[in-house]
């Protein structure tokens, strides 16, 4: 627990920040570069789920409500809503009230109108979810919270084959007035405002219009209320987004804690500017670490988002900023991910590794034994992560940082044994294992084409050949083995999982049976742990969830649905040009809080 505290108190380093005015004269054009390690798959927030596109999206669309972006503890505000939601019926029923003249960016699809955001809109796009065309993998968000009436309606569609009927009012998403909208549940949600209605990556509202107009290219025509709008895409290469002219006056006032001086000085330094305070944000697409790195060296990029491990060591010694980046103004701010990064998740409509029988489930316990997360850790993510016992992630409400399982445990000689009991032995004597019917047992693990995926693949192959078990390795790009998971048609795969509020409840949402093709990418469905996922969801905060959550969290242990190995540790690194960074793993949308000095720029590259 003390290298978390550590790490939320930390104060990072680089040039000290003086007060500015508030608004200062334009001394050229503020444009902030950075690069994804990963391609983004598109930016209709009702068909994404990959961490890249959605933080493109963030800052297109908005949400009615927002996580402050300095807080801490973590802080909810209205942002298109005028005020927090009036929550009644035990926690069934939210209502929403609009903020009016807030207005979409232009767009062909408006015929020239200047379109006013509505409480339609926000209804609109969650009817959207349900609407089997789109075939959204965050509907499971909304199934879960039950909104009265849209999953019968979706039922009708699917039985019917018809277009899904959006001007058919349900009590689930409903239009009260102009500005005003409600969304009543089935069942108590406490948290429902909170981890959905403030996700505009997500959730954000979309024009009704600008959907029908576009059609099935909707993916390439983000049209949002945000501080920014999409000018140029050539993808997988680069994404570029402008500040969005028509954006309303709208002023930095985010609230630093008492106990974080640079937080403090970053609120008095941006304090009343103009948001969106950059007019460009140029986003590269480069998956190789080494030229990513180089480019942040060179002054080509002017941050560096998560450090790539291999550079810690000579960029962040002892979790320290190196001298010679020190000397050049360079800025660190590390912070806790709240993440779980998934070893393997392992299909369990997969003949080979899935089902719900002891040998089944053995083979599972004995592959997450053999594997070495521990080495994972040191050597792979240069100790910038810590081990995972289940997988809720610490900042997370239901982290219990005293609990220790075996899921950390890197163990052959138990896995050989697991193995051996159940039948999984080499019956050829060619020196590797077959399945208790005699079969040949060959593990299918998905992968991509980068450093670290191959560094991960060449760990995996060590582990198992040391217990017998024979691995392949099927190589696809990034969004292809997205859209394989998602779909069942994968064996096994590593990936991360990031959650989008300080709830431990989306971690156990990974193995919540309905969830499947969505979060639930191992197809795990359990009775016993989908009861227990449901009483949590429901439960006020309090120590009798927290034991209920626990319940859930080992059964995801006993089972193994996912070899969970790690929470990852954010080292981010910024120019001396570049003001007010500060990790919030809740607001995607950064770029919106931070500002380019131009003149320092032009100043420190001659």
């Amino acid at each position: 627990m003390r290298i978390i505290r550590a790490l939320v108190l930390m104060l990072g380093c680089g040039a000290a920040l003086a007060q500015a005015p508030a608004d200062p004269p334009p001394d050229g054009p503020r444009v902030l570069r950075y690069a994804f390690p990963i391609a983004e798959t598109g930016f209709d927030p009702v068909q994404l789920s990959d961490l890249y596109s959605r933080t493109v999206t963030a800052g297109i669309f908005e949400a009615p409500l927002r996580f402050d972006f300095l807080a801490r503890p973590f802080r909810i505000e209205p942002l298109t809503a005028e005020a927090l939601p009036v929550i009644e019926d035990d926690y069934r029923s939210f209502t929403f009230r609009i903020r009016p003249g807030i207005h979409f960016a232009d767009d062909p699809a408006f015929q020239g109108r200047k379109r006013e955001l509505v409480a339609a809109d926000y209804v609109y796009s969650i009817k959207r979810h349900y609407d089997p065309r789109w075939n959204s993998p965050n509907l499971y968000l909304l199934e879960n919270a039950k909104l009265l009436g849209l999953s019968e309606l979706r039922k009708q569609v699917l039985a019917s084959k018809q277009p899904f009927p959006y001007d058919t009012e349900v009590e689930g998403a409903k239009v009260l007035d102009r500005y005003t909208f409600r969304v009543r549940l089935a069942e108590p949600s406490p948290r429902f405002h909170r981890a959905l209605m403030t996700d505009s990556s997500v959730f954000g509202a979309m024009a009704r219009e600008v959907v029908e107009f576009y059609g099935d290219k909707i993916m390439e025509h983000p049209v949002g209320t945000g501080p920014f709008r999409l000018a140029e895409w050539r993808r997988s290469s680069k994404i570029v987004l402008e500040r969005n002219p028509g954006f309303r006056e709208l002023r930095y006032d985010e609230q630093a804690p008492d106990d974080d001086p640079r937080a403090q000085a970053i609120a008095k330094r941006l304090a009343g500017r103009r948001l969106p305070l950059l007019d460009r944000v140029e986003i590269a697409i480069i998956e190789e670490v080494q030229p990513r790195w180089l480019s942040f060296l060179n002054g080509q990029a002017d941050l560096i988002e998560r450090l790539p491990n291999e550079f810690a060591p000579q960029a962040i010694p002892n979790n320290q900023l190196a001298p010679n980046l020190a000397k050049r103004g360079i800025g660190m701010d590390q912070s806790p991910l709240v993440d779980i990064t998934l070893a393997a998740l392992f299909n369990q409509d997969n003949p080979v590794v899935g089902g719900y029988t002891p040998e089944k489930v053995a083979l599972r316990r004995a592959i997450a034994l053999a594997y070495d997360s521990d080495e994972e850790i040191r050597l792979v993510r240069m100790n910038q992560a810590i081990p995972a016992q289940t997988a809720i992630a610490p900042l997370a409400y239901g982290y219990n940082p005293a609990l220790k399982t075996s899921m950390s445990d890197h163990d052959p000689a138990r896995a050989k044994a697991l193995l051996d009991l159940y039948g999984y032995v080499d019956r050829d004597g060619d020196g590797w294992r077959e399945q208790p019917d005699g079969t040949p047992l060959t593990l299918e693990y998905a992968t991509q084409p980068d450093q670290v995926s191959r560094k991960l693949a060449e760990l995996w192959q060590k582990n198992m050949k040391a217990v017998g078990l024979r691995i392949v390795f099927k190589m696809a790009k990034w969004p292809e083995n997205l859209k394989a998971s998602r779909a069942g048609k994968l064996m096994m795969w590593g990936v991360g999982w990031s959650a989008a509020s300080p709830d431990g409840d989306t971690f156990l949402a990974l193995a919540y049976g309905p969830n499947k093709g969505g979060a639930n990418h191992a197809r795990f469905d359990l009775p016993a742990f989908n009861d227990l996922y449901l009483k949590q969801n429901r439960m006020p905060d309090g120590p009798e969830r927290q034991k209920v959550m626990e319940e859930a969290s080992k059964l995801m242990v006993a089972y193994v649905p996912y070899k969970l190995s790690a929470h990852r540790i954010a080292t981010d690194l910024t120019q001396p040009w570049v003001v007010g960074f500060k990790r919030n793993p809740f607001v995607r949308e950064f770029y919106k809080f931070v500002d380019v000095d131009p003149a320092l720029q032009r100043q420190l590259q001659r």
